[in-house]
């Protein structure tokens, strides 16, 4: 959804704003961006690559960190193509491999346990508009060879079936990890990167365009007042020089949790630094020791990884039975470990996908293999990880 900054705000009237459509009553929180300004001159650039890259046919590809505004850039280019379809979004990690596959590509009856009759998977379900497929890293490589045939066939076959059902589908992909990285270690097919990186958005972290900091704070003041019940509030001086001294790790979510709480607990109606909920310790901090020791001419200490290739020597001079499959358990259990067993968390921190990540925690006994799945349903209540909107 686009739409015109309020006067109220202070800001140039001129300034556009991407939303997204209000999740339903009681739906599950999201960490999507929900809001995306363009004040920044960075972002001025962004938009204008975006309007022309939208009013093409071509496939998308949307890089960027958790929280940047994927999925609204991908509305955007959906509501600018002038394509009269639905626009339909996909989370590809929000699925085990074997059930993204019927979901996917549509079933018919009979075809697999529990298929009791016909359904049509995601593509068709966007004929004549746009599918959003984000976190598309996560995509088991089995389908991605899939993918790659649909793209360039323009064309789908349902499991179980013979018959190809010809499409036309905008293809709008979106992730947030290097997939060139992904591709050169072999867990993204290189034909697949190339297929999707036919027009590329790079979307910038909100620490690179500081430009919407300011205006994306008084757009969530302005949003959560309403909500709230609240008069408007305003930013103190020291509270607006905290806002974009931070370096804003979660980006645009983590900016809306921050305005929600404070015009919940500031006083008066204005928002001071000590009602900004900041996190510096998630912040990266800079090596001042390692610096002043540098530069004062005294010998550094071997690097971590000088270490390790150390290490590494010394184990495979003595010889040391199934080295790699140790060394590889070794890397796995402690990257879980670190990110307190969160699988997105330690499939960034190895640079590799979610269902990578997966099969080498089954493989070294860090979580149990389920020995089958009934059926290819979504559980009962479970808040569906595909949105349709006209």
């Amino acid at each position: 959804m686009s739409s015109r900054l309020p006067a109220s705000s202070g800001l140039l009237s001129t300034h556009r704003v991407l939303t997204l459509p209000e999740s339903p009553a009681g739906g599950a929180p999201t960490i999507r961006a929900k809001a995306l300004l363009f004040h920044d001159p960075r972002s001025a650039q962004l938009l204008d690559h975006v309007d022309r890259i939208a009013r093409s046919d071509a496939s998308v590809l949307v890089v960027g960190e958790t929280g940047t505004g994927k999925e609204l850039i991908a509305r955007h280019i959906h509501a600018e193509s002038g394509r009269r379809g639905p626009f339909v979004a996909v989370n590809c990690g929000a699925f085990s491999e074997s059930l993204i596959d019927a979901e996917l590509f549509g079933h018919e009856a009979g075809a697999f346990t529990g298929a009791t009759q016909a359904r049509a998977g995601w593509f068709e379900a966007s004929q004549g508009g746009t599918l959003f497929l984000d976190e598309i890293g996560d995509l088991p490589q089995s389908l991605q060879v899939k993918l790659l045939r649909v793209l360039q066939e323009r064309q789908v076959v349902r499991l179980g079936s013979r018959k190809p059902i010809a499409l036309d589908v905008r293809l709008v992909a979106a992730t947030n990890i290097d997939l060139a990285r992904a591709v050169r270690a072999q867990h993204f097919r290189a034909d697949l990167y190339y297929r999707l990186n036919v027009a590329a958005v790079d979307l910038p972290p909100l620490r690179e365009r500081p430009g919407d900091i300011l205006p994306l704070a008084e757009h969530f003041m302005d949003l959560y007042a309403q909500r709230l019940g609240q008069p408007p509030a305003r930013l103190s001086t020291a509270a607006r020089h905290a806002l974009l001294s931070y370096a804003w790790p979660g980006n645009i979510r983590e900016l809306e949790n921050v305005v929600h709480f404070a015009l919940i607990v500031a006083r008066l109606g204005v928002i001071e630094p000590c009602d900004l909920k900041l996190v510096p310790a998630l912040l990266p901090q800079p090596p001042v020791a390692s610096t002043v020791a540098v530069a004062a001419g005294t010998p550094q200490p071997p690097s971590a990884s000088s270490s390790l290739q150390a290490v590494l020597h010394g184990l495979l001079a003595q010889g040391a039975p199934g080295l790699y499959q140790t060394v590889e358990a070794a890397l796995v259990r402690s990257a879980f470990e670190q990110a307190h067993e969160n699988q997105v968390q330690a499939a960034r921190l190895l640079g590799v996908t979610r269902n990578t990540l997966r099969t080498l925690l089954k493989r070294h006994g860090l979580l149990a293999d389920p020995a089958h799945h009934p059926t290819h349903s979504l559980p009962p209540h479970a808040e569906s990880p595909w949105r349709y909107a006209q």
